[in-house]
Parts: C-alpha cells; sequence; structure tokens
C-alpha cells in the first residue's frame, strides 16, 4: 500500500496563490479566523511526512527565520506544528545544514523521488505550496488529493503565482467541503487526468 500524497494549497477565489506589492496582502489576505487556525492546527496534529520543492522551501525558512515568535512561527501554532515534522525538501540546489529541525534534500527528478517516498512513507505525505512541484507530481498521477482553501478576495490587479497555471486537464471528484469562519472555504478533490479528446 502507498502513502496518500496531498497537496495543500491557500488560494484567492480568482485562483492565486500570492500577491505581489505592498499591502497586508499576504498568505492568509489578513482573512485567518479562529476556526481556521484550529482546523488547521488539528490538520497538523496527524502524524505525516512534509514534502517541498527548494524554492517553497526556501521561503519558509526566510519567513520563519523572520518571525518574532520563538515557539510558533509567524504566531500561529500550526506553522509551527508543520516545521517540526519530517520534512523531506526535492531539490539540486540546497546544500545542509539547514534551518529546520528535521529536514533531509534529496536530489533527483520530483516523480521518482515522490514515487519512492509513496511506496516507503508509513504515514501520509503533505506538500503546503510548491506550485511547480505539485503541478509535475499532478501531470505524473502521483497527486492523491489536491486540499483547497479559498480566501474571500480576489486579487486580480495584485495576484501573483496562479496555482494551477500550466497544470493539465483533470476532472476533480470533490471529497470533503467545510465553511470556515463563515467565509473561507475548503475544498478536498481526488484528482483525476481528463482524457485528451
Amino acid at each position: 500500500m502507498t502513502a496518500t500524497y496531498t497537496f495543500d494549497i491557500f488560494t484567492t477565489l480568482d485562483g492565486y496563490g500570492s500577491y505581489g506589492g505592498d499591502g497586508d496582502w499576504g498568505g492568509y489576505w489578513g482573512k485567518q479566523g479562529p476556526e481556521l487556525l484550529a482546523h488547521r492546527l488539528a490538520l497538523f496534529g496527524q502524524e505525516q511526512r512534509m514534502v517541498f520543492g527548494a524554492t517553497t522551501f526556501r521561503q519558509f525558512v526566510e519567513m520563519l527565520a523572520a518571525s518574532d515568535n520563538e515557539e510558533y512561527a509567524v504566531g500561529d501554532p500550526w506553522v509551527g506544528r508543520m516545521r517540526n515534522m519530517p520534512t523531506t525538501v526535492v531539490s539540486s540546489t540546497l546544500r545542509g545544514p539547514l534551518d529546520w529541525p528535521d529536514a533531509t534534500v534529496v536530489s533527483g527528478d520530483a516523480v521518482d523521488v515522490v514515487t519512492r517516498l509513496k511506496e516507503e512513507s508509513d504515514v501520509p505525505l503533505r506538500s503546503h505550496g510548491s506550485l511547480s512541484l505539485n503541478r509535475a507530481l499532478m501531470a505524473a498521477g502521483l497527486v492523491d488529493r489536491i486540499q483547497v482553501t479559498i480566501f474571500p478576495v480576489i486579487s486580480g490587479r495584485t495576484g501573483t503565482q496562479p496555482i494551477l497555471h500550466g497544470a493539465g486537464d483533470f476532472d476533480l471528484e470533490l471529497l470533503e467541503s467545510r465553511t470556515l469562519d463563515g467565509r473561507t472555504q475548503e475544498l478536498v478533490y481526488r484528482p483525476t487526468p481528463h482524457p485528451a479528446p
């Protein structure tokens, strides 16, 4: 039996994973509420292995190093839990030591690395962000679940990093849905490649 792999992503309604410019638009777009934060904390209370590409991993390390809160980076307990989980970073450019408690860098083709992880891992695999890595894994049929958290904002003018731009065509089976704090949607899908015409 292979481990389940979840691609976990935050997005705006119009499909952007980040923003450009200054202001209070950030990873939560200023819309994180108590239900969302409690849900994320419970989600990251489960045993799992994180998988990141080099760019997202570097961004997390930089963001967490700049945090004032030693115990829980960025002030949110779920982020502290995520940082302390066993982590595999797929990269041909990063070298240790890494400023991350339990991270291992594995070089090579991401599809090969994650195929091996799925076969060998005793716990589920999860990747938060890492857009290009996860698009490649989706194309290879390695993503079992896409967990999309949609924040109630449109960032058409300032949005950057369209989350699924360049991905293939997929049919999605809805597995779970919930509304958090009365405004943020979380949707969990099982992707299946859509056959070419």
